[in-house]
């Protein structure tokens, strides 16, 4: 049996492809990625794309990963600042993350053999999400439980930013209004 070589994951064309396959899934859905399009991209043949990555779903696995750990540095940053729960709304208010995180959700949806990877990685940042929270509540009286904090500061900005994309902004003044006020009041 013959082992295949697979290239290194510190490569600059390894990185380059999943720049590509991130681009993609920003403007025009996960559902675009195939090998033959990466490479129609990246301007190198299929065969270069299956060097480093043996199928498409290694592909966006290596995708997935690569935006946990970038999600996991920024969670560090979150809970270094000064005001971590207006850190929190702030970062899931970023359009490419909204998207990428919808995408990911559709992924889990349609591609089971990743489903799972998906779910894991959602669940890390979720409970990262929970302990900065109870950190910044920690000797506050209040009876807001972390997780549900999480929950509503990670969807609600993200809702925002994918219904402002089409147009629909009904109610978004008033409830950013709300949620500042909110935010300002467990920041005090």
């Amino acid at each position: 049996m013959t082992i295949r070589r697979i290239g290194t994951e510190s490569s600059a064309t390894r990185s380059r492809l999943l720049d590509i396959v991130e681009q993609l899934m920003i403007s025009e859905g996960y559902a675009a990625v195939g090998v033959r399009r990466v490479a129609r991209e990246a301007g190198v043949t299929p065969a270069l794309i299956n060097y480093y990555f043996p199928t498409l779903d290694d592909l966006l696995l290596a995708v997935l990963h690569r935006n946990a750990e970038r999600e996991l540095e920024s969670l560090r940053e979150v809970a270094a600042s000064a005001r971590p729960l207006h850190a929190l709304w702030e970062r899931a208010s970023h359009r490419e993350g909204a998207v990428m995180t919808t995408e990911f959700l559709a992924m889990a949806n349609h591609r089971k053999a990743i489903r799972d990877e998906i779910a894991a990685h959602a669940l890390r940042s979720r409970e990262a999400e929970v302990q900065i929270i109870a950190a910044a509540l920690a000797g506050r009286d209040t009876d807001v439980p972390p997780v549900a904090l999480t929950t509503l500061l990670a969807y609600i900005p993200r809702t925002f930013v994918l219904e402002e994309a089409l147009g629909l902004t009904f109610g978004h003044p008033e409830t950013l209004a709300l949620v500042q006020r909110y935010l300002n009041d467990l920041e005090a």
